[in-house]
């Protein structure tokens, strides 16, 4: 029996679900979500493999084009060389909308790379339509102008949150891949280490519980991360740049970083499988997103 094993290209502006997607394909939560802009900021690696394939899928951060800060450029750099040495790339948009920050990252695309066009939040789009004959024709009308914008090997509509649909992609994707043996340990499903993900599930917390309130400039730093039998022993800071965000995160009396602490600590042990005895502080860095040493610490630069 043929197999086949390569790696595929989540690339696309911010909040089109590129995230929600990995986490879908891989079949377990690797790479953190929520409607905020620079939620991703690293180059996420989830694996699924099959009887017949193995797909190395690769989240990138959403393309910048709003904010010009050091942290930011090095996300676009990810992006860039990302799409750069893969077997193929998924172009994630959402159904129905073009904007001018999806032509940005439609002109980054190359040429020699079979790319895949994703018109995910199919479900969203459908709600909106008015009858089923008027959501068809609308998505054939968009399917139709994406055409014309570039030459991609297939257009897809599709729901991240659809179990069909996630298999009738990985389905699609298997044909791009090359024949070869599996990379990776089949029951591997990330190359990121428990420290990062316990950070990024800690930084997805606050993110979700401070909504609008708070700027995308906020980051946790994992300060000691020990495993004491089953039990994971983190301590972690979430680092923010005014005083003002951080009367947010902790909230009145303490109230919403217990929450997200709770709920950080929660999905951890979920994670892990294993208890999880966390700590969280507030810590005021301004311009943190400058500094090229907080930087490498969170592995940007």
């Amino acid at each position: 029996m043929t197999f086949r094993c390569g790696t595929v290209a989540l690339v696309g502006r911010p909040n089109v679900g590129k995230s929600t997607l990995l986490n879908a394909l891989v079949g377990q939560k690797v790479s953190i979500t929520s409607r905020k802009a620079q939620t991703t900021r690293h180059r996420i690696l989830g694996v699924q493999t099959t009887e017949t394939a193995q797909f190395i899928l690769v989240d990138t951060p959403g393309f910048q084009t709003k904010y010009g800060n050091a942290m930011n450029k090095a996300m676009n750099r990810t992006v860039r060389s990302t799409m750069a040495d893969v077997d193929v790339i998924c172009f994630v948009v959402e159904s129905g909308y073009w904007s001018p920050a999806d032509q940005q990252v439609l002109e980054l695309l190359p040429k020699d790379i079979p790319v895949v066009l994703l018109a995910n939040k199919l479900d969203v789009f459908a709600a909106s339509a008015q009858s089923p004959d008027d959501r068809d024709l609308k998505l054939f009308t968009f399917m139709r102008e994406m055409d014309e914008k570039f030459s991609f090997q297939e257009i897809i509509p599709l729901s991240a949150k659809n179990a069909d649909d996630i298999q009738r992609l990985l389905t699609c994707l298997e044909t791009y891949l090359p024949e070869q043996e599996a990379i990776y340990d089949p029951d591997m499903l990330t190359d990121r280490s428990e420290k990062f993900l316990a950070a990024e599930i800690l930084r997805e917390k606050v993110f979700r519980h401070t909504g609008d309130e708070l700027p995308y400039a906020s980051a946790v730093v994992i300060d000691q991360f020990k495993l004491d039998g089953r039990l994971r022993r983190i301590a972690a800071t979430i680092l923010v740049d005014r005083e003002s965000h951080k009367a947010m995160v902790i909230g009145e009396k303490g109230a919403k970083l217990k929450r997200i602490s709770t709920e950080a600590r929660q999905d951890m042990e979920k994670l892990f499988d294993g208890k999880v005895f966390l700590e969280t502080w507030v810590k005021v860095k301004s311009g943190w997103a400058d500094d090229r040493t907080i930087l490498r610490e969170q592995g940007l630069e």
